[in-house]
């Protein structure tokens, strides 16, 4: 695997560590359980590691004792700002779940318990706050590693967190989720970050590396704080971009020679912490001996907080159990009560249109007497994420295998689409149906769907208020709905989402091609719905960037979901122009289903398991208490809220308020059959026949440390292969060559017709690094020359991509090379995608981002998930792709 190497860039290390805390236990009832006197020792051993370790300097190393969040957020975003390279935040101290959710908290030193409350907890940090921030970084790299009780529960805000923040931010936690940890004995560093310590000192080291030896060392030598114990293995999350990163690299030491000693020398460097400071004293805590605060037993075991509403909180607790707590706040083994178990953990995955709803309704539900036992505890936690639908009907009719066992790098559904589900939530009931395997190849899934979906949104034609018909003429075919609003505005034009994205996007193009004698072409049906740019990924980004021309806001009418018109308001203050639904008899409906999803060899937990998805399942699809302030049961008073229709019936509406639409248009369409969506699916895939496809790869010597495993720059190319079809021609260019030759580049994979796996092996065999430069302006101009002669008989989609790391474009500025190929560009308008492997390569003003610009292409840099967009752009251009 390539392996970013940060050394000589601009790094910062963030170490957060709590050993004191203001408010304990038994002295403060609402307190925290105690001091942690083994994290001034953490932070010291990994201050001198990373100092050592050859990527970091002094001063890009910040120590820091946290008393309030103000003070956490002003180190975060000071380090934010400054990293270029690496940015590697540590936090070690007391961690916390709240009662109502599996969020975990970092609590700060002032932190205390706020019983009675959902949000339990004060001056405390959001995990989740801290990974949008992360997000944000200009850094090439975000590690952050979590050495606190829970650490585990932040796995969940990555899994659900965009492409873009996965491929750059690699997470790193000191134990699985739901289970505390040993935090020592006050004298030496914590178990865990001890041996990251040694780790980092012993060698060069990666996080991949880094991850799996601290996971074989603690599950072998450590078990957690569980009753009975469990094994102690952390968990880790590495960056999608399919790049390792250095983190050390100290000096060879001889053989034989011990490493220096984690304690060699004085506490603290004066950074950031007020001042050097002696090593904590273990023999007292506050409010008590050490010695008087533990358990019989010795391992401490988890207190469970009951605030005196019922709700608990779960506040991590290493080392040492102290306090007895005010009466009615706690149940205290041995006290007459029994704790709360962790709470079981489901998994839903659901199309992008119809997330923000069910991540409401799973809240809704965590909250609620349905999800609670008859002693207050939560039953389950639910965590939604969403996956592009036809990406999704293939993982599971066709990958389910690596989607259990990854095998390689080109199929990986963990890397995208997320975890395997327990639920699964498409919008559209056929594509249950699509999603089961239909050959006589082995699955190992089972997907059991409900017979009827619970909720309805008919795809509607939202158009421009001064453009809709009146209420008498708002149902009828698309045709004549679309064919209306071109007599009002001859100019008026239509839009529609990714097709390949959202089950609305599919239903709409069902309605664009027509069927019988009704039905069009799909290339002429295409150019009716053409866009600048790639056609937007979910029906609330379709609404809110209309409005960024008021001309084109005012004529454009857009194909979405009926609900978005009520919720697709986030954008409100820049929309200029109110939408009213009409209602396209010929175009499908959302009929969002509930399916179990069942893994093969997954039935350690059936029982509980099936228990916790029934109960959310009754509540979710209307057979739960009736929710307050609503007339429509559990979920669906969520689903109404948001402007949804009942399943069954006449497709009711479920709540109320006007936002556009008519309360009974009439008779509504029903769901897609599994054949016509899969049909359109195919025709909009081959709507403008086989494409093609050039590749340059930057083969000089400045790509040596980007060429290697699945995020080198070979491997990317392979990885986009996926979207192109045997039909599909293409071919790849390595661009390297002796200054003055007769060319500019050499052959990797001659142009033309290929099966994608020959295909795979030839470029990974064929492309190797040149100690040569690369002339980009001579390439992309050969690119466009080559590329234009092919498409003068016909008008096939048509893509350039450049792989570079930007290291020679002094060979594409000098002079007056770069406005010759920008204007060569805009004549020959076919799209080049200049894929950066410099994160800052698509930055306002730089030549990748002009190149594209003037071609129609789009620039991609490593600040977002390259390797997902490349492939989102080389498939709009082939016909490859199953689904």
């Amino acid at each position: 695997m390539a392996r970013i190497d940060p050394r000589g860039k601009v790094n910062r290390a963030l170490l957060f560590g709590v050993p004191d805390y203001d408010f304990t236990r038994p002295e403060h009832p609402f307190g925290v359980s105690g001091d942690l006197p083994a994290v001034e020792h953490n932070l010291d051993g990994l201050r001198q590691a990373l100092r050592a370790g050859g990527v970091f300097t002094e001063e890009g190393i910040t120590v820091t004792r946290p008393r309030t969040v103000d003070e956490f957020d002003r180190y975060l975003d000071a380090a934010v700002e400054a990293a270029e390279g690496l940015l590697l935040l540590y936090f070690s101290g007391h961690g916390a779940v709240p009662s109502t959710g599996d969020e975990l908290w970092l609590l700060m030193r002032r932190a205390t318990i706020v019983p009675g409350t959902e949000s339990v907890f004060r001056g405390a940090v959001p995990w989740k706050s801290v990974l949008t921030v992360l997000s944000g970084a200009r850094a090439e790299r975000v590690v952050v590693i979590l050495d606190c009780c829970y650490a585990g529960n932040a796995s969940a805000a990555w899994d659900v967190l965009g492409s873009a923040g996965r491929q750059r931010i690699s997470l790193l936690m000191s134990v699985q989720a739901n289970n505390r940890v040993d935090a020592g004995d006050g004298d030496t560093p914590t178990p865990f970050t001890a041996e990251l310590v040694r780790l980092l000192r012993d060698g060069e080291i990666g996080f991949d590396e880094l991850a799996d030896r601290l996971r074989a060392h603690m599950s072998a030598h450590h078990t957690t704080l569980r009753e009975p114990p469990e094994p102690w293995e952390p968990q880790s999350r590495s960056a999608t971009s399919g790049s390792d990163v250095l983190l050390a690299a100290p000096p060879a030491r001889p053989p034989g020679t011990p490493p220096p000693s984690l304690l060699a020398e004085p506490y603290g460097n004066g950074n950031g912490n007020g001042g050097r400071r002696p090593p904590a004293q273990p023999a007292r805590a506050r409010g008590g001996s050490r010695a008087a605060a533990r358990r019989p037993g010795g391992r401490g075991r988890l207190l469970p907080l009951t605030g005196r509403r019922g709700l608990a909180a779960v506040i991590g607790v290493p080392a040492a159990i102290a306090g007895l707590i005010a009466t009615g706040l706690a149940v205290l083994d041995g006290w007459g009560g029994a704790p709360c178990k962790p709470p079981l953990e489901l998994r839903l995955l659901t199309d992008p249109d119809l997330e923000p709803t069910l991540r409401k309704a799973a809240q809704a539900y965590l909250t609620s007497s349905a999800n609670r036992t008859g002693g207050g505890c939560r039953r389950s936690g639910i965590t939604v994420y969403s996956a592009g639908a036809a990406a999704t009907v293939t993982a599971f009719s066709r990958q389910s295998d690596p989607w259990q066992r990854p095998t390689g790098d080109e199929t990986n559904p963990q890397r995208d689409i997320g975890p395997q589900p327990d639920i699964w939530i498409p919008a559209s009931f056929a594509s249950a149906d699509r999603a089961r395997l239909s050959s006589p190849e082995r699955t190992y899934v089972t997907l059991e769907a409900d017979p009827e979906p619970f909720a309805y949104s008919p795809v509607v034609l939202a158009v421009p208020q001064d453009l809709a018909e009146p209420a008498t003429a708002r149902v009828a075919s698309l045709a004549a709905l679309t064919e209306a609003v071109r007599k009002r505005e001859a100019r008026a034009e239509l839009r529609r989402t990714d097709p390949e994205n959202t089950d609305a996007g599919l239903l709409a193009t069902i309605g664009l091609y027509g069927a019988g004698p009704g039905e069009r072409d799909p290339a002429s049906a295409e150019r009716g719905v053409a866009q600048p740019g790639p056609p937007s990924r979910t029906g609330t980004e379709l609404l809110c960037t209309l409005p960024d021309d008021d001309a084109v806001d005012e004529r454009t009418s857009a194909l979405v979901p009926e609900f978005l018109l009520k919720t697709a308001v986030g954008c409100d203050s820049a929309t200029r122009t109110g939408r009213t639904a009409e209602y396209p008899v010929d175009v499908p409906g959302l009929s969002p289903t509930f399916v179990r999803v069942r893994w093969q060899g997954a039935d350690r937990d059936k029982e509980a398991r099936d228990s916790a998805v029934a109960g959310f399942r009754t509540w979710l699809t209307g057979k739960g208490a009736t929710a307050a302030g609503s007339g429509a049961p559990g979920g669906l008073a969520v689903f109404g809220q948001d402007g949804f229709r009942s399943g069954s019936g006449g497709h009711r509406p479920l709540g109320g308020g006007d936002f556009g639409a008519l309360a009974d248009p009439g008779q509504l369409p029903g769901p897609a059959f599994p054949s016509a969506m899969t049909d359109a699916l195919k025709r909009y895939r081959e709507a403008n026949g086989p494409g093609r496809v050039l590749f340059l790869l930057d083969s000089s010597g400045s790509m040596g440390g980007l060429w290697e495993g699945p995020g080198g720059a070979p491997g990317i190319i392979t990885q986009s292969l996926a979207g192109l079809g045997p039909q599909d021609e293409y071919g790849v260019w390595g661009v390297a060559s002796e200054p003055g030759g007769s060319r500019p580049y050499g052959e990797v994979l001659g142009f033309g017709k290929h099966q994608r796996e020959e295909a795979q092996r030839t470029i990974t065999a064929s492309a190797q690094v040149k100690d040569l430069e690369a002339d980009p302006y001579r390439a992309l101009a050969a690119a466009l020359d080559h590329m234009a002669q092919r498409g003068t008989d016909d008008h096939r989609p048509q893509l350039i991509v450049y792989i570079t790391d930007d290291e020679d474009n002094n060979r594409l500025t000098e002079g007056g090379r770069l406005g010759d190929l920008l204007a060569s560009a805009r004549t020959r308008r076919i799209p080049v995608v200049m894929a950066s492997l410099d994160s800052g390569g698509c930055d306002k003003g730089k030549p990748d981002a002009a190149v594209s610009e003037a071609s129609g292409g789009r620039c991609l840099d490593t600040k977002g998930d390259l390797v997902a967009r490349l492939r989102d752009e080389v498939a709009r251009t082939g016909t490859g792709g199953e689904g």
